[in-house]
């Protein structure tokens, strides 16, 4: 779980230069405070071109057309947007693009708001079968091996990946 030494902050700087060393450049997000250092610094950052989105679904299509376009993106969600992007991953199913998808969990271990428990524990198996390979983290110290694998898997391997940042990472939320 994060602490007050700044850890949170320090694992998702290290996330934000690991995606910038493998050339992702597209930042697909609807607000969420779970991702709020990956859009701070994506905004920040020149290299970067930062889509704010009114639906998670325009995030699958715009990552689509940022291959078309010869880049690399990353979807940032919460798992309740899930459910809208179901639909629109047939698109990365049926056109064989890669696609990277952080999501920030909700739902699971410590949570204190009912509303977010049915997508929330439906996440991974609705993923799956829409054929997006879903990697867990729990730990600060997992987040840069997964997220080098999901990297690896996506735009080397021509995958769908999903990584599920859980609430042992990055806590429990009790609203």
């Amino acid at each position: 779980m994060p602490d007050d030494d700044g850890s949170a902050a320090r694992w998702q700087d290290e996330l934000y230069d690991l995606l910038r060393r493998h050339n992702v450049t597209q930042f697909a997000y609807v607000p969420d405070a779970g991702h709020r250092i990956l859009i701070d610094r994506s905004l920040a950052d020149p290299g970067a071109q930062s889509v704010a989105l009114t639906t998670e679904e325009e995030g699958v299509a715009l990552l689509a057309g940022a291959d078309l376009g010869g880049a690399r993106g990353v979807l940032l969600m919460q798992s309740s947007g899930t459910g809208n992007c179901i639909n629109m991953l047939s698109l990365i199913k049926g056109g064989h693009f890669p696609f990277l998808s952080l999501v920030s969990m909700r739902g699971d271990f410590g949570e204190g708001n009912p509303w977010q428990y049915p997508m929330g524990q439906a996440v991974e198996p609705v993923l799956q079968a829409m054929g997006v390979i879903c990697l867990r983290i729990e730990r600060p110290e997992e987040v840069a091996p997964t997220v080098a694998a999901a990297l690896t898997m996506v735009f080397q391997g021509g995958s769908a990946v999903a990584v599920l940042l859980t609430q042992k990472l990055l806590g429990a939320k009790s609203f």
